[in-house]
């Protein structure tokens, strides 16, 4: 479920936002002014952040520098009384994706929420570089680590590139010979065992329960394919590079 952060201090107008995105099926997060925005957006990596400018404790601009500074790469839409040019021009050079003046209609929030997802799942993503969200876990692949509620997990080079493989490839069955050739390469000498050792390695950080894995899930006698948002055993999209079909 495509999660949704509302960072609005007006608690009639972000109620009434909170209530339409979950009628529309978005798992909603709220907060009422910049600090507590900024700390939610940063620990659960929502896809799509609604920010206000004019907010206690910390203003919109600044709650947005920081997230651009701290590589946080989710969609920001910034909603706002202040339409002047300026503002917009600020917003966009900060790093906002879109800017919305109040007031304004549910329906055209939805649009635009949809047009962000719809652009954010267009970018390539085999080439991660920010903090990426995976079920409760957030992965910084830039600090090299990966937070699930208050647990820091370091992350080595190769537990990182088969990651980023394996979210690149989403969906998609991988058996361990193209693991190995895409993550490993040639000029190395592992095994299929070094695959699986890894992947023991990253569930153990990932999963909420390593035993019974949501996100890397074992294709039985093929290999593995990774989930985001958390699946079931079982393929659901071609295999790639598998002789097994």
């Amino acid at each position: 479920m495509t999660r949704i952060l509302v960072i609005e201090d007006e608690d009639v107008l972000r109620m009434a936002l909170v209530d339409g995105l979950r009628a529309g099926g978005y798992e909603v997060l709220e907060a009422a002014d910049g600090e507590r925005g900024l700390e939610l957006a940063l620990r659960e990596a929502p896809e799509v952040i609604l920010l206000d400018l004019m907010l206690p404790r910390r203003d919109g601009f600044s709650v947005l520098r920081a997230l651009r500074e701290d590589r946080l790469e989710s969609a920001v839409l910034i909603l706002s009384a202040r339409g002047e040019e300026w503002d917009r021009v600020q917003g966009f050079e900060y790093g906002a994706d879109d800017y919305l003046v109040k007031p304004f209609s549910m329906r055209e929030l939805e649009l635009r929420v949809r047009a962000l997802l719809r652009r954010t799942e267009g970018r390539d993503r085999s080439d991660f570089s920010g903090k990426q969200r995976i079920g409760e876990s957030t992965v910084d692949f830039a600090a090299y680590t990966l937070t699930r509620g208050r647990e820091q997990h370091g992350l080595s080079k190769k537990e990182l590139d088969l990651l980023r493989f394996l979210m690149a490839n989403e969906g998609r069955t991988l058996d361990r010979t193209t693991l190995l050739d895409s993550v490993w390469g040639r000029d190395e000498d592992p095994t299929p065992r070094t695959v699986d050792m890894h992947v023991l390695k990253l569930r153990k950080k990932i999963e909420p329960d390593p035993a019974q894995p949501v996100h890397i899930l074992t294709v039985h006698g093929v290999g593995y394919r990774f989930s985001r948002h958390g699946g079931t055993t079982g393929d659901t999209a071609p295999s790639l590079g598998s002789q097994t079909s």
